[in-house]
C-alpha cells in the first residue's frame, strides 16, 4: 500500500495508486483520505488516555511537567505509524476493502 517503509519519515506519505495483487485503487476519489484524519484523531486521543493512565495510576506520577513532556513526545514518535494505520483502518471501514487470503501477501 505504501511506497516506502514507515521509518522513512521524509517519504512516509507516498502510496501506490493500485494494489499489485488485486488492482484495488487505494484513493477512491480526490481527497479521499481526509476522512482518515478523524481516525488518527481517535487514535491519538486513545494514546493520550493510555499514557495518562499508565503515568498516573500505574507509575504514580502526578507531576504536570512529566505529562506535558511524555504525552506529546510519544505522539510525535508514533506519528508515522498512526498515519499509516489510520489510512488502513479508514480503507477497511469505509472503502470496501476485504481481506482475501487467496491473493497471497
Amino acid at each position: 500500500m505504501f511506497t516506502h517503509p514507515w521509518w522513512n519519515v521524509r517519504r512516509m506519505f507516498g502510496m501506490h495508486q493500485q494494489c499489485s495483487h488485486c488492482e484495488f485503487t487505494f484513493e477512491r476519489e480526490p481527497g479521499y483520505f481526509y476522512g482518515a484524519m478523524y481516525v488518527s484523531y481517535a487514535m491519538v486521543v486513545g494514546l493520550f488516555l493510555v499514557i495518562g493512565f499508565v503515568l498516573y495510576k500505574l507509575l504514580g506520577i502526578s507531576d504536570l511537567i512529566v505529562f506535558l513532556i511524555t504525552i506529546p513526545s510519544t505522539t510525535v514518535l508514533l506519528m508515522p505509524l498512526i498515519f499509516r494505520y489510520s489510512r488502513i483502518i479508514f480503507l477497511h471501514v469505509f472503502g470496501g476493502v476485504k481481506y482475501r487470503p487467496d491473493l497471497g501477501e
